[in-house]
């Protein structure tokens, strides 16, 4: 693992021999400063490659006019001298080039040994990143519109809402959660005529429900809970508004609470109704109009998003003069910009597609960092049971949901399997295995190593001992043991990764290898023996251990559990 400073300093090395590089081939087009690209540096992917490595050959060949396996090669010879002549020496052992141009670094053992000290000094902030300007991040999720319970879909779209967000903050940067309450409209209207439906039933009156309209027990419940608190108060037809708000509030209300049970939360929870009372819209629209990016066509106001490289206009106003899904949308994420947010940051389902292009296109036109906003498509779940898949209508009423799937298989393992895929792979959720409490089920896989360490360092504290003496380097010279180090070091580079590339999966795969690493130490190595060095070394290894899985479940929203 590299702390900041030793990190600086290596990218500091490579940029330099790269300098030097261009300034001596006369061929090159040497960048200017302002356009030397950074310097990356992250795990290879095949650990035998390396515990470093650069893609810098690669990124710069073309303007180098070298091939990039023969960059990486010159360069591994500059940086090999620098580093032999200055303090990393101790630090990195060996620096080579693997193709297609990658420059790949090995760390000494004195560097992994510290690792083991950094983690045990900074316990739960081990792999944080500190930033000196941290930026300012607003992430809008779930958003489901107040006419029924949460789904499954809306379920997975919290899970890895949340966890992006926990791994965001936890990679240095300022994130505010917010929840998009779509509460007037067409919708809500639907939905307080579908329960002022089932409230007239009560009453021994058989009204048509309305042409798709909202169906299911929950319709039911919310009616008796209205004929419960006021009685017949509300038999007249011109009542059907406080239906709309009763039902939104009721359902709103549940939202919440699932969410929360979920472990999932918000900073804010932004109205669409307040923002169609506040003004904004019509100010909006105003903006627009004086950029001059509206015009009239077939008596509807249209939005020139062709500009910004959608594929055609969009009407913002209708000829009815009711504004269109998109006019408050676009009013709301200008809200953002005012805001301050520096990365705007949307995570929609896979229905939603064919709307991100008018969107940004709509940011575009506000706001100076033109690619701010970036839309996340989260795509579908389908539950398995006894090896089929269900069956769900939502309209229809007919569907599992989240709160009932949290019921039945419990928040962690429910969290955990949602995040199991990328999130653009469609998600199979095996139910059965979310019920198993064996080493088959992955989240119990990852868990029970973080229990049988808590039970070996508990066993060792009673009988008056721990993981406390001072590391005895000698004992922790093993293959596996360089392994498991190795491993425990990349943690911070994987936040980073799924920081920057806005994924919450690395993670989930890392945790797995992390917790299989140590199952494999733990069946092939006595923890505890009669040697008092060698026990306080490996228990030291399986704290360090413990520490990981723990901060890296954290981030998943998922419990560390102590025993099981």
């Amino acid at each position: 693992m590299l702390t900041r400073k030793f990190e600086e300093g290596l990218k500091n090395i490579i940029e330099k021999c790269l300098r030097e590089f261009f300034h001596e081939m006369e061929a090159a087009d040497p960048p200017k400063d302002s356009h030397m690209p950074g310097i990356e540096l992250e795990p290879p992917k095949d650990r035998s490659h390396g515990d470093i490595s650069t893609n810098i050959a690669l990124r710069i060949s073309k303007q180098a006019k070298v091939n990039p396996m023969d960059l990486a090669q010159m360069l591994c010879e500059r940086i090999g001298r620098k580093i032999g002549g200055c303090t990393f020496k101790n630090e990195i052992v060996k620096v080579e080039a693997k193709g297609p141009g990658f420059i790949n670094f090995w760390y000494s053992n004195k560097r992994l040994f510290d690792t083991l000290g950094l983690i045990a000094e900074k316990k739960n902030k081990f792999g944080r990143i500190d930033r000196e300007k941290q930026s300012k991040v607003n992430i809008e999720f779930v958003s489901a519109n107040p006419t029924g319970p949460l789904t499954i879909a809306h379920g997975r779209q919290g899970a890895f809402g949340d966890t992006l967000a926990n791994i965001l903050e936890f990679a240095g940067h300022k994130v505010t959660r917010e929840y998009y309450l779509n509460d007037e409209g067409n919708q809500i209207t639907l939905l307080g005529e579908s329960v002022r439906a089932r409230y007239l039933e009560l009453f021994g009156e058989q009204p048509a429900l309305p042409e798709g309209g909202y169906k299911g027990q929950y319709i039911i419940d919310i009616a008796t809970a209205i004929k419960a608190k006021y009685g017949a108060r509300f038999l007249k037809r011109e009542s059907l508004p406080f239906f709309c708000d009763f039902g939104c509030r009721w359902i709103t209300d549940n939202i919440k609470k699932d969410l929360e049970s979920f472990n999932v939360r918000f900073d804010v929870w932004f109205s669409q109704k307040k923002l169609a009372r506040s003004g904004r819209i019509k100010s909006a629209l105003n903006f627009l109009s004086r950029k001059k990016l509206l015009y009239k066509k077939g008596g509807a106001v249209w939005f020139k998003s062709t500009a910004f490289k959608d594929d055609k206009d969009r009407v913002v106003v209708k000829s009815t003069g009711e504004y269109t899904y998109l006019a408050p949308d676009i009013a709301y994420h200008i809200s953002k910009v005012k805001r301050g947010f520096n990365t705007l940051i949307d995570i929609w389902g896979p229905d939603h597609h064919g709307y991100i292009s008018r969107l940004q296109a709509a940011v575009k036109t506000f706001e100076k960092n033109r690619d701010s906003l970036q839309v996340l498509l989260v795509q579908l779940c389908t539950l398995h049971k006894e090896g089929k898949a269900v069956q769900m209508s939502t309209r229809e009423g007919e569907f599992i949901t989240l709160h009932e799937l949290i019921g039945e298989v419990g928040k962690d393992v429910t969290r955990f399997f949602f995040l199991r895929r990328g999130r653009d792979s469609h998600l199979d959720f095996d139910m059965e295995l979310a019920k198993k409490h064996s080493m088959d089920n992955p989240v119990y896989y990852i868990q029970y190593a973080h229990a049988r360490i808590s039970s070996i360092l508990k066993f060792r504290t009673e009988k008056g001992s721990g993981a406390k003496a001072a590391l005895n380097k000698r004992y922790l010279c093993g293959e596996k043991d360089i392994e498991i180090m190795k491993l425990l070091g990349s943690f911070p580079y994987v936040i980073e990764m799924c920081s920057k590339r806005l994924e919450v999966f690395p993670l989930i795969s890392y945790l797995e290898e992390v917790a299989a690493a140590f199952h494999s130490y733990y069946d092939k190595h006595r923890i505890i023996s009669d040697d008092i060095r060698q026990t306080e070394a490996r228990l030291f290894l399986c704290l360090a251990i413990r520490i990981v899985i723990s901060n890296g479940l954290t981030l998943l929203g998922v419990s560390s559990p102590e025993t099981m």
